[in-house]
């Protein structure tokens, strides 16, 4: 995420990084002001917008297993703009030492960790039966001969609100 949660990857109704040489040409062509160009991307692109049908991965999912070309267009830019989002970090890291995925989509489609995961294949990643089979809980998704380890890591965000709470009411005082 940039400036704006709209920077970084294509998400389900937000655009992502965008060539801002494209936004103007929109404006321009379509006469469309600011106020209607943060609304389209914003609410109105990402899965949502490529698809044309809907920002539930699920949903686009399961309408390009049904042979609809948008929402396998959509997976696909997803897909490609997360490779190269990792492709960028793990070289300005030098390395990586495990591919984590985490939150909604990470913790739950293995047909992403699929995706991902067969386009990195070159940094060591190899999946095994396990990205298929994951529930409610971390897991090494990782197969046999993967040099770099595929972790599932839940969230918790839950656990992170609640560190944060008991970090500012320990600088309370409490009454007396």
């Amino acid at each position: 995420m940039g400036f704006t949660p709209l920077d970084g990857l294509v998400m389900a109704t937000r655009a992502g990084s965008v060539d801002p040489g494209l936004l103007t040409w929109i404006q321009r062509v379509e006469g469309i002001n600011a106020a209607e160009m943060e609304d389209q991307l914003d609410r109105r692109s990402g899965l949502l917008g490529v698809s044309g049908r809907s920002s539930d991965l699920r949903e686009v999912m399961a309408a390009a297993t049904g042979g609809d070309a948008r929402s396998q267009l959509a997976i696909d830019v997803m897909l490609h703009r997360l490779v190269t989002s990792i492709g960028a970090m793990t070289a300005a890291a030098g390395g990586i030492d495990a591919l984590v995925f985490t939150g909604g989509i990470g913790e739950r489609s293995a047909p992403v960790r699929r995706g991902v995961t067969e386009r990195l294949e070159f940094l060591g990643l190899a999946l095994g039966p396990a990205n298929e089979t994951v529930a409610d809980a971390d897991a090494d998704v990782s197969g046999p001969g993967a040099r770099v380890p595929t972790l599932v890591v839940q969230a918790r965000e839950d656990l992170e609100l609640a560190r944060q709470a008991r970090e500012l009411l320990q600088g309370v005082p409490r009454p007396s």
